[in-house]
């Protein structure tokens, strides 16, 4: 019987266990696509306790919580910390096949050096533990990433945000560059008519461009992307449910545009259509600068509006969708292609039945220009786990060239959630391990390792156009 979590943690082989130790555990990380707070790492924050830097604002913590039976006031109420941590503590055990249950363990291995199984018995202790560490120089935001060898960090960001922490961080010369990410999904978002025009109201503030039309929306917008890329922003991002492609014309998205301005809500229709002509915008500003766009689709969002209403957006109410995806992406994709105006993509999928499709489709539209230019992203929120990482690198492997994989992200809010690379490290290296062993690929070891390094490191580094 293997101990738990002990340094062959996953890995099976003895090749698994030299690809990982020798090639893959020292490699620096790039994290891509991220929801850390761009203040907190310019200020350098300092957190009181765990529950301040590992509960708040994990809504997959929070949703095994509720699973548990937890009341809310444990999860997101204003119950003390310590006490929201021994909710989570006697949760832990009940996490059991679930990913929490590794990253929890993983993370308080690595940060922490705690090695004992956190419950309700242990869960005092550890607070206590932790809460010392977390009082050390070493262990406020920036020491956190350290720790890590994080390098590059792409946050996510609205195109109306200012990006005043992002500046600032540049302009300290901090050695770990923390760059914006476009995600423009409010700035198409017509479904409400008094929201849509909030925004505009923001836009005009930001911009100091009076918007009256389409036109006046579009030049704001783009002013917007030029000034993220004097930032530093080289990728953007979008959270879809699916791709809009519908077929429309100039003058019935400058109409549709009237429309919502006036305060009139959009059909459906209209709203597919002015959808469509925002996402072939924005992707043509993104090549014209060599951006990386990604594409993050699937996700069916808000499902309790009950506690949507009472807790807002982003606190654990999400879950896959199935959605029709790739008709409507084929002809996105061959709209940008066809006019020369197709950056580099990198397509997520949410549900598990799209592997293949996603995975397909990536090789339509790589013209040899760049290696791997259109990508099957890593495995995304309910899919960055186990399982849905093996699915994701065996169905890219069959259909694509895993070896030109850019690699896994964290998708995180939380500074203590690198150990994700860690674990999708180790996956890689069981699976190239294991074909080894079983004589499905060569004993090439110095090769596969560095086929390795690339996938965790070196081709995301090559493929984003680093400022």
């Amino acid at each position: 019987m293997k101990p738990f979590l002990d340094e062959h943690f996953l890995l099976k082989t003895k090749s698994a266990q030299t690809l990982y130790h020798e090639f893959a555990k020292d490699m620096p990380i790039v994290d891509y696509h991220c929801h850390l707070s761009q203040r907190q790492i310019q200020e350098n924050a300092r957190f009181d306790n765990i529950t301040q830097v590992w509960l708040n604002g994990d809504h997959y913590k929070w949703r095994a919580m509720r699973a548990n039976g937890v009341d809310e006031k444990y999860v997101t109420g204003n119950a003390p910390d310590r006490e929201k941590f021994r909710k989570w503590a006697e949760t832990v055990p009940y996490t059991m096949r679930n990913p929490l249950y590794h990253w929890t363990h993983m993370e308080l291995q690595r940060y922490f050096d705690v090695h004992e199984l956190l419950d309700g018995k242990s869960a005092d202790a550890i607070y206590d533990r932790c809460k010392e560490r977390l009082s050390k120089e070493d262990y406020r935001v920036r020491g956190l990433l350290s720790k890590m060898n994080v390098k590059k960090i792409c946050t996510t960001d609205d195109p109306i945000d200012d990006l005043a922490y992002h500046r600032a961080l540049r302009d300290e010369g901090y050695d770990i560059q923390v760059l914006p990410a476009f995600r423009p999904d409010k700035a198409m978002d017509v479904s409400d008519a008094n929201m849509f025009g909030e925004y505009v109201k923001q836009l005009e503030e930001v911009t100091d461009i009076a918007i009256h039309s389409l036109s006046d929306y579009l030049k704001a917008l783009k002013q917007r992307h030029d000034y993220f890329h004097e930032h530093g922003a080289r990728v953007s991002d979008h959270g879809l449910e699916e791709i809009y492609a519908e077929d429309y014309t100039d003058e019935e998205v400058t109409k549709a545009f009237e429309v919502i301005l006036s305060g009139k809500n959009l059909d459906v229709v209209k709203q597919r259509k002015f959808k469509s002509a925002m996402l072939i915008h924005f992707a043509e500003w993104d090549a014209d600068k060599n951006w990386v766009q990604q594409y993050h689709l699937g996700a069916l969002r808000n499902n309790n509006h009950r506690m949507l209403k009472l807790l807002g957006a982003d606190t654990g109410w999400d879950s896959i969708g199935d959605f029709s995806q790739a008709k409507a992406l084929s002809k996105f994709l061959n709209n940008l292609d066809k006019e020369n105006k197709l950056a580099k993509t990198i397509l997520y999928n949410l549900n598990p039945s799209w592997n293949e499709v996603m995975a397909s489709m990536t090789g339509n539209f790589n013209d040899g220009s760049f290696p791997g230019k259109v990508q099957y992203g890593s495995a995304w929120w309910f899919l960055d786990q186990k399982d849905g990482m093996t699915k994701q690198l065996n169905a890219l492997s069959n259909m694509g060239l895993l070896s030109r994989f850019v690699g896994m992200l964290t998708d995180s809010r939380s500074f203590l959630s690198f150990p994700r690379h860690e674990y999708f490290r180790r996956l890689l290296c069981d699976l190239f391990g294991d074909d080894i062993e079983q004589g499905e690929l060569p004993n090439d070891i110095s090769w596969v390792g560095k086929i390795i390094q690339d996938i965790c490191y070196n081709n995301i580094n090559q493929y984003i156009d680093w400022p």
